[in-house]
């Protein structure tokens, strides 16, 4: 009878450890929920920061003509009526030599 008993302990000691190690809810799945929410708030925290940048961008587009031009001139290469635009090349980038 209490080789039984013991038998019995053993196993449900043995089955509750398999679970806590290896099962559902164990430390090794635990451990990997961990580093998937890490990189998880890291993606966050850069998609976070872009969108800081992005309203900031917004905002000034809302409230002034000057990064509105800023963007034509550097982005689609426009420029005033009236201005004359000069392009200067360098020899060296230019492949030319001498």
């Amino acid at each position: 009878m209490i080789r039984i008993a013991l038998l019995f302990l053993l196993t449900l000691i043995v089955a509750f450890q398999y679970r806590l190690w290896v099962g559902e809810g164990s430390f090794a799945e635990a451990s990997i929920l961990e580093k998937r929410a890490a990189k998880q708030q890291t993606a966050i925290e850069i998609l976070e920061y872009r969108n800081r940048i992005l309203r900031a961008e917004i905002a000034e587009l809302k409230n002034g003509l000057q990064s509105i031009e800023e963007k034509a001139r550097s982005e689609l290469g426009m420029i005033k009526e009236g201005e004359t635009f000069f392009l200067l090349v360098n020899r060296k980038d230019s492949g030319k030599s001498g």
